[in-house]
């Protein structure tokens, strides 16, 4: 199996349109009555990063309630490939807006991946790694074996907290440090950079950015559109998506397989 690349995208209603693989927040679906069914393969965003950010926490009945939403997904957008879960990430600014240790955030995402299994194991809730240093993801790993937890045997095992620094190689290290202790896992790396990319695309299986509508907001629109900035625009979107496409091919073309 080779490397996807998932479309960050805030237009829930794109999933209709393309077939690329998107990355869709519970933000932007949880609210709507009416879904749109996919067109292709997508992952569901918890949503977390905001979460924290705003309440500096999750509400204690969030996981029934978010089971609920992702069954919904799963039967009525359908080709619903895996859900991250209601992690807690490990950035030092994160870690001061809770006032909880990165030992108690590693907890809190291992239990609630746990309880949500527990809740619908059908669901495709995949297991996500938090920690800041490259000991911290090390000792990731341990609590979920602790728990009992297998991480291999999952369509991907998530790795948070390191899109902000995926142009150093503080982050490579990282990345390849859990890839040499789960050299069988499917790593998926979220928020990713470019410049990430081209540092360990082959450690990864998988990875998301929603970064051209950022780039679109900072530069004129394309040819021919009439809106201010292609920031909302899936045309840029898919073409930004297939620069991506080419940028992984020439970094590491005898070990990426680009999966459309």
């Amino acid at each position: 199996m080779g490397f996807t690349f998932y479309l960050g995208v805030h237009h829930p209603g794109w999933l209709t349109q393309t077939t690329v693989p998107l990355f869709v927040s519970e933000k932007r679906l949880e609210t709507r009555k009416t879904l749109p069914r996919a067109a292709g393969m997508w992952a569901l965003d918890s949503g977390g990063f905001s979460q924290l950010m705003m309440h500096a926490g999750w509400p204690d009945d969030s996981e029934a309630r978010y089971v609920a939403h992702v069954q919904r997904y799963r039967n009525e957008i359908g080709n619903l490939e895996w859900a991250a879960p209601q992690d807690w990430m490990c950035e030092p600014f994160m870690v001061a807006k809770t006032g909880l240790s990165i030992a108690e955030h590693q907890r809190r995402t291992v239990e609630n991946y746990l309880t949500l299994r527990e809740l619908d194991e059908t669901l495709p809730f995949i297991p996500v790694l938090q920690g800041y240093t490259r000991d911290d993801y090390l000792r990731c790993i341990d609590r979920y074996a602790a728990y009992g937890v297998p991480l291999t045997d999952r369509p991907r095992l998530g790795v948070g907290t390191v899109c902000r620094r995926q142009g150093m190689r503080e982050a490579e290290e990282i990345v390849r440090s859990i890839h040499r202790a789960l050299p069988s896992a499917r790593l998926h790396v979220f928020g990713v950079k470019i410049t990430g990319l081209v540092r360990f695309a082959d450690a990864v299986a998988s990875a998301d950015s929603m970064a051209w509508s950022y780039h679109a907001r900072r530069n004129p629109p394309l040819p021919g559109h009439r809106h201010k900035s292609c920031a909302n625009c899936l045309e840029f979107a898919l073409n930004w998506y297939q620069h991506v496409r080419r940028m992984s091919a020439v970094v590491q073309p005898p070990l990426l397989e680009i999966v459309a």
